[in-house]
């Protein structure tokens, strides 16, 4: 079984069918454990943060999160398997990805150059593509939500993703993490007005970003 954190005391032992044997992530909507399907093999399973399941906007936004993340091609992100968002405590079971998010690469390595910067590039740039296809804006494209899987990267988290024209999925003021927004995103527009600028994987990841200050929205000339 992949490495994870270990288990909270408050966290429970189980969902569904699935035994949660760790935690891989936490996020303000919920929490992602480590599961074992009933056949014995890894899933991620994220569940609603306590305190929110009688909330309906946010049972709502974790329903169009999990219908999103349905809408999106399989091969660039974590596919869903499973859910129960009607019950006590909602919850979306996705395919494990076995590799670390590309935060965790940069942080640990220092930035990807040459072909491995270039292959990023090109893989995180198709998963933008695709997710773009079925008319979804990710809004919170960043290295945590990019998971280097043994067969590339995979783009995951839609919990703040809007639908292409300006349909919001989730409410509530500017969107996305700072550090890695694009400057328009901070200003008022219009709904369709699409970012004036977002460097993706080259800016995150190669050399000349690693010395940048980390907190800078502001693009490069």
């Amino acid at each position: 079984m992949p490495a994870a954190e270990a288990l909270r005391p408050e966290d429970p032992e189980r969902l569904g069918p699935y035994r949660l044997v760790g935690r891989l992530g936490d996020g303000g909507q919920g929490v992602v454990y480590l599961g074992e399907a009933e056949g014995g093999g890894p899933v991620a399973v994220k569940l609603l943060r306590t305190g929110l399941g009688n909330d309906p906007e946010a049972r709502a936004r974790f329903l169009r999160e999990l219908e999103t993340a349905k809408r999106v091609a399989q091969f660039c992100t974590a596919a869903v398997l499973d859910a129960d968002v009607a019950g006590d405590r909602p919850y979306i079971v996705s395919e494990f990805v076995d590799g670390p998010s590309l935060h965790r690469v940069v942080t640990g390595d220092g930035p990807r150059e040459g072909g491995a910067l270039q292959r990023l590039a090109v893989g995180t740039a198709t998963a933008l593509v695709a997710i773009h296809r079925v008319g979804v804006v990710h809004r919170d494209f960043k290295p945590h939500n990019v998971l280097l899987g043994p067969d590339g990267p995979r783009v995951i988290d839609f919990g703040v993703a809007r639908a292409a024209g300006g349909v919001t999925i989730t409410t509530g003021g500017v969107i996305g993490t700072p550090a890695y927004m694009a400057p328009s995103s901070s200003r008022a527009s219009g709904p369709d007005r699409p970012p004036t600028c977002s460097r993706g994987p080259r800016r995150w990841c190669s050399p000349r970003a690693a010395g940048r200050r980390s907190g800078t929205t502001r693009c490069p000339p």
